[in-house]
């Protein structure tokens, strides 16, 4: 773990094995933080807020985080070779990740100096100022589907914005965010600005969203473990950002460019092995074009490669044997409700024996209330119906809890945004499918999908506050 800016074992002396998901065999250990760890690591960080960080300038803070920027870049390579073999991803997907982090830190970092308040007209003998500060100590619980990613996108908003933070990494996935972290300090991040607990979630993370020194909790994962949070933050009157689930549509109407639009649709499934909050999981396709998409989307799913990270497959591993198993009991699932498997990838024989694989496939006419349509599978698992008209497609997007992403293919331009604004969801995209968007763009769901925004400039003022000061003239 890191604290301070010093590496540290857990208080107890335990510790967890890192698996690779491509080979289930052990390549690291890191400690099992306690509840005693976490409160060192926060009371490190309230130290650095209220002395060494909390007192440099805005300039300052961003001046550090760009740096790490240009450190993240230039041991690109390397992070994206641990991510890969931390999550299986494909090492594609795991340059793009690390790429994407670096971005975060010179986005956030340039944007450390532009938080602005205001000037309020009130009464002609009194000034009123409102102006933004810091919170405090912001905790980030990270998952790990997106270890680096999400790690850019929390830490370095709160970063900018002049907390100071306490990061609890997922077990299954922590030695990117590690590895970043040094990098952190190599930029000039002073002592506990930024500390690291490792551990699971039921003691780590649990002692770190009840923690009384905590001002801030972000949260991405489940919606079981969000509400726990949640109700943990509450306790202390804790705000919280919460990413959860997604079941996000794919929406096709019978004029969509179907030659940019199917291999969209595909890659929205399979990117990180399905393992993404925002995965296109269910695709909602005209009743007039339905039998055409199905055969070419069955088609481009057979020729999807499965295979270790390392290799640069389609589809790695999914991220453990648990995992794998939760998914496969969707499939059984689908199988004894006799739903058709209208096609699946192919298994190498050679994939290695303890990796966590499973083929990506595509299961169409799910009916709506099915729980393959309710439920986050979170693996290569698309879903199709058809629908009649306009409507239609808009309660089918809108059938189910979630509501993060959703995208529109049609060259009807007042369809796209009738129906862009009709869907229950934090992101729609017209004519494309980003799986949660670009750095700039705020990001995050309604429902059961969460609340709070992150990414762009409302994720850098999520990690502040109003203060509103006024002087009276004498």
């Amino acid at each position: 773990m890191i604290i301070g800016k010093e590496a540290v074992s857990a208080s107890d002396g335990e510790t967890i094995d890192v698996l690779d998901p491509s080979t289930g065999e052990t390549f690291a250990t890191v400690p099992f933080g306690t509840e005693r760890d976490v409160d060192k690591a926060v009371r490190t960080a309230r130290q650095s807020f209220e002395t060494d960080w909390g007192h440099l300038t805005a300039t300052e803070r961003g001046r550090i985080l760009m740096s790490w920027s240009n450190l993240i870049l230039r041991d690109l390579e390397k992070l994206a070779e641990l991510e890969c073999r931390d999550t299986g991803k494909p090492i594609s997907q795991a340059n793009s990740d690390i790429r994407a982090c670096a971005r975060y830190f010179e986005y956030y970092g340039s944007a450390a100096d532009k938080i602005h308040g205001q000037t309020i007209p009130y009464s002609l003998d009194t000034s009123v100022m409102a102006i933004r500060v810091p919170l405090g100590v912001t905790a980030h619980i990270i998952p790990w589907n997106y270890p680096a990613q999400i790690y850019g996108r929390s830490v370095a908003a709160s970063l900018a914005a002049g907390n100071a933070c306490v990061c609890k990494p997922a077990e299954l996935a922590c030695m990117t965010p590690l590895a970043l972290t040094r990098l952190g300090i190599e930029a000039g991040l002073p002592a506990g600005a930024l500390n690291i607990v490792t551990g699971d979630g039921a003691r780590t993370g649990s002692a770190l969203a009840a923690h009384p020194g905590i001002d801030h909790i972000s949260f991405t994962g489940s919606n079981a473990t969000g509400s726990h949070v949640a109700q943990a933050a509450a306790r202390n009157h804790v705000p919280v950002t919460l990413e959860l689930g997604g079941k996000s549509p794919q929406i096709l109407f019978s004029d969509a460019n179907l030659k940019e639009a199917i291999p969209t649709v595909v890659n929205a499934i399979i990117q990180n092995g399905g393992q993404t909050c925002t995965a296109g999981s269910r695709v909602l396709i005209h009743r007039d074009i339905y039998d055409e998409v199905i055969e070419t989307l069955a088609a481009r799913i057979r020729e999807l490669t499965v295979g270790p990270g390392a290799s640069d497959p389609h589809c790695g591993p999914l991220i453990s044997g648990p995992q794998r198993d939760r998914v496969q009991r969707f499939v059984k699932l689908a199988e004894s409700d006799k739903l058709r498997i209208a096609a699946s990838a192919s298994l190498p024989d050679d994939l290695p024996a303890g990796g966590f694989y499973l083929a990506p496939m595509l299961i169409h006419r799910v009916p709506l209330e099915h729980q393959l349509e309710q439920q986050e599978i979170f693996g290569p698992i698309l879903t199709a119906y058809s629908f009649r008209d306009e409507d239609d497609a808009v309660s089918l997007a809108n059938g189910t809890p979630y509501g993060l992403a959703a995208s529109v293919w049609t060259q009807d331009g007042s369809r796209a945004l009738r129906v862009a604004h009709r869907i229950q969801a934090g992101q729609v995209f017209i004519n494309n499918y980003g799986a949660g968007g670009g750095i700039e763009l705020p990001f995050g769901g309604v429902k059961h999908s969460g609340h709070g925004r992150e990414k762009g400039f409302e994720g850098l003022l999520s990690f502040t506050t109003i203060k509103t000061i006024t002087t009276r003239y004498a």
